[in-house]
């Protein structure tokens, strides 16, 4: 399914309907439904439920849940991550390595600058169910911004186990543009493998 196709037919139905993931077969369907693992070339056969929380100055805490749509002004963060209990025993305690991309800038029809690396975190471990690390990301959060006009974008978070030498790695630094980043190749080039969980937002240009 085009993914123009998918933001049609389901955006209807997921707009601002918020709650953390619970079932793993659900959100591996959202992906799948929502074309990623081709479109980023991955393999995506969850086994932990991550949890992505996006911190709001006034309200409740958006968690997402796969394929929500997310107002732009909602979006700042940073975001907070975690691992629903139901699956902690299937993370075990880490490492883990955080990555959040966009693959549909400038527009999902046209997405010639694409991957954007929205974030990539390593050394995260496991804290009361909690995500925390004590090293500085190697790319900071950065706020989805899909330019006026376009469709809605999807934001994507991905969790890995992260592999013993990867603090070392020097595929992307602070200082490498985050525009035309491609996960897959990074993730085969580092190590990383497949992903053990995700989640993804909608995020369509500020009104």
């Amino acid at each position: 399914m085009r993914f123009s196709v998918y933001l049609t037919a389901v955006i209807p139905l997921l707009t601002f309907v918020y709650g953390q993931d619970t079932c793993l077969k659900e959100v591996k369907s959202a992906f799948e439904a929502a074309n990623i693992p081709e479109d980023i070339s991955i393999t995506f056969d969850p086994t932990v439920l991550l949890e992505v929380t996006l911190p709001q100055t006034s309200g409740d805490s958006i968690t997402l849940h796969a394929g929500v749509q997310v107002p732009r002004e909602d979006t700042a963060g940073p975001p907070t991550f975690s691992i629903d209990p139901s699956t902690a025993a299937a993370a075990g305690p880490g490492p883990f390595v955080i990555a959040a991309i966009d693959p549909d800038a400038p527009t999902p029809q046209d997405p010639t600058n694409a991957q954007i690396r929205h974030f990539l975190g390593s050394d995260f471990t496991v804290n009361g169910g909690a995500l925390t690390n004590s090293t500085p990301a190697i790319s900071p959060f950065r706020q989805p911004t899909p330019p006026a006009g376009s469709d809605a974008h999807r934001y994507i978070f991905l969790l890995f186990n992260q592999p013993a030498n990867f603090d070392e790695q020097t595929v992307v630094t602070s200082n490498t543009s985050t525009s035309l980043f491609n996960i897959s190749a990074f993730a085969a080039a580092t190590g990383l493998g497949s992903p053990i969980g995700g989640t993804f937002m909608l995020v369509a240009p500020a009104a």
